[in-house]
């Protein structure tokens, strides 16, 4: 039987728990090295900003998913264009940049953005460069003040703007973050818009609100009758009819309506899918539970507005309903929406649900 010494068992041991030690540090080492790679691998946004173009650009594995884009052609901050994992566009391109075929009414309605029809009696949704300047005085603008941050590992991006009256009185000033990500043929944008009231605010009741895209051609439902919208104002917005070749869009809402169906109705998402080139593409809008007038009225249009708006329940509900939400000098309310954007097949109602509950968590 071998027998050894103290000296020699307590060096052994030392030995032992310096093997031991080393291994360890060596594997935590190893699993660091694992999941900063595993990061890395998924930090697939990027942003890129162009001062000169005011604008910055968001992209994803180094494709342009979207651009923030705060230039003043538009009289508020709008995310143009939405582009699917595909390379599809789903934005309209007018008034930016108009394409053949593609309808050129309503030209505040631009790219994906946010606002509202009655800010303390004044006009945010209907601003364009269309409005004649003798009635500039009923029209509010979003300015956009600076880029607080953005973030590439968790595609943060985070702006602050003001909402101004037209003798540049700033009645709200609006802190918002985006969250952009991507997750398989899905592409993700959640917006959570903080808005502080500067002086007393109040949001009449409207049916202009306040989440909304303005979608390509091929994402609006096929219609072959003209049309026309009054604005708050009294202003008239002719919709001609166009030939539908390649329209095929139409909405599919939480509660089960569908097409021109979901106009005026309640609820907590809605999904508009067409196909693109062969291409199955949609965008979903879902509400958060959390924001004031939950679950939201929608102003979706068959020609290709596509919007959800909690504040306008006295107009959607023909005067059943009365909400008129105000904020008192320094309050604040935040609004969050996520938007998806889905191409290569059917995005299931099972799947929204899922995303719904993620959001609202």
């Amino acid at each position: 039987m071998l027998k050894f010494s103290k000296s020699i068992l307590l060096n052994c041991t030392v030995v032992l728990l310096v093997l031991v030690s080393c291994k360890e540090k060596k594997n935590s080492t190893s699993e660091e090295t694992e999941a900063k790679e595993v990061m890395q691998e998924s930090s697939k946004v990027s942003f890129s900003t162009d001062e000169a173009n005011k604008k910055v650009d968001v992209k994803i594995d180094g494709e342009l998913f979207t651009s923030y884009v705060y230039d003043g052609q538009t009289p508020k901050p709008i995310l143009y264009p939405v582009i699917t994992k595909s390379g599809k566009t789903i934005t309209r391109g007018f008034p930016y940049a108009p394409r053949p075929n593609e309808r050129v009414d309503h030209p505040h309605h631009a790219g994906l953005w946010f606002n509202y029809g009655d800010v303390n009696g004044l006009d945010f949704w209907n601003n364009s460069y269309a409005i004649p300047d003798e009635d500039k005085h009923k029209y509010g603008s979003i300015i956009h003040q600076e880029i607080i941050g953005s973030d590439d590992a968790t595609g943060s991006l985070k702006i602050r703007a003001v909402w101004r009256s037209p003798k540049d009185v700033d009645l709200l000033e609006e802190i918002t973050e985006f969250h952009f990500s991507e997750d398989g043929d899905t592409r993700i944008i959640d917006r959570s818009s903080t808005l502080k009231a500067l002086e007393d605010v109040s949001f009449k009741d409207n049916k202009e609100g306040m989440i909304a895209i303005r979608v390509a051609r091929e994402l609006e439902l096929p219609t072959d009758k003209p049309a026309a919208y009054t604005d708050a104002e009294g202003n008239v917005t002719e919709v001609k009819a166009l030939n539908n070749e390649g329209v095929n869009g139409n909405y599919f809402a939480s509660e089960g309506q569908t097409g021109n169906d979901v106009w005026g109705t309640r609820n907590k998402w809605v999904k508009l899918e067409s196909n693109i080139d062969g291409d199955p593409v949609s965008i979903t809008i879902l509400d958060n539970k959390k924001n004031v007038g939950y679950p939201t009225y929608w102003h979706a249009r068959d020609y290709g507005l596509f919007a959800a708006n909690t504040l306008g329940q006295e107009v959607f509900s023909e005067g059943k309903e009365v909400l008129n939400f105000k904020l008192a000098k320094g309050e604040s309310t935040t609004f969050s929406y996520r938007i998806i954007v889905h191409n290569g097949s059917e995005l299931s109602s099972e799947r929204i649900n899922e995303s719904f509950d993620d959001f609202n968590n």
